[in-house]
């Protein structure tokens, strides 16, 4: 899952972006609300973590940008501000959830996956698609209750395909989805990791679709 975070404060900047990586997460950072406004409609992000005060544009403004121009991505908004109308200010904007300053950098992590999940239409932090399960808090993945052991990328990928199962997903939106932009992106690489993933799972729910990508749901008949 790609995560953008936008906060002008370089120490909590750094620690939430290795907190996040930490936990498998994709992140890209900037300090700048201009930045952040141009990064928002540009590029694809399951969830945005975005402070208040920045320089640039405001994130109140950046985040009513993103909601005008049809960005539906669950912004998770971080402030040192603590008062009843700054709070409604940010939701009024569009936020989906609000966390004062200070915290500990693991209670992102954990709004993060429950926004993503419930973005997706999840109910609860358990996904699960035929035999397999994949436990969204935990970080695992079992079928038929026993555990897969999957790759960080394998994980990444089957986690996107299982929140979004039903869909058909395209190639390029799982490349943009589970690797940086720093990482090597061969054009083959989804298929050989898809690959792989279908060898170690005990049904085949992940399903080509010709000319179009992949899509994960239960074979019928």
């Amino acid at each position: 899952m790609r995560v953008l975070i936008v906060e002008d404060e370089t120490f909590l900047r750094e620690t939430l972006e290795q907190t996040l990586r930490g936990a498998g997460f994709i992140v890209e950072g900037c300090d700048d609300g201009l930045v952040a406004e141009r990064l928002g409609l540009s590029e694809p992000w399951d969830a945005v973590v975005l402070d208040l005060g920045l320089p640039g544009h405001d994130g109140v403004s950046v985040l009513r940008r993103w909601r005008d121009e049809g960005i539906t991505a669950p912004v998770l908004i971080l402030t040192a501000r603590s008062r009843f109308s700054d709070k409604m200010a940010g939701f009024a904007a569009g936020a989906d959830d609000y966390l004062t300053k200070p915290f500990e950098p693991e209670e992102v992590v954990v709004r993060l996956r429950a926004l993503i999940r419930r973005a997706a239409g999840h109910a609860t932090s358990v996904l699960s698609c035929g035999p397999v399960q994949l436990d969204t808090a935990g970080g695992r993945v079992t079928a038929n209750g026993v555990p897969l052991h999957l790759t960080a990328q394998e994980f990444r990928i089957l986690s996107y395909m299982m929140h979004h199962q039903g869909r058909v997903i395209t190639r390029s939106t799982l490349m943009a989805h589970v690797y940086d932009h720093a990482s090597s992106r061969e054009s083959n690489v989804v298929d050989v990791l898809l690959s792989r993933i279908r060898r170690k799972l005990p049904v085949n729910i992940i399903q080509t679709v010709r000319g179009q990508g992949y899509r994960l749901a239960m074979p019928s008949g």
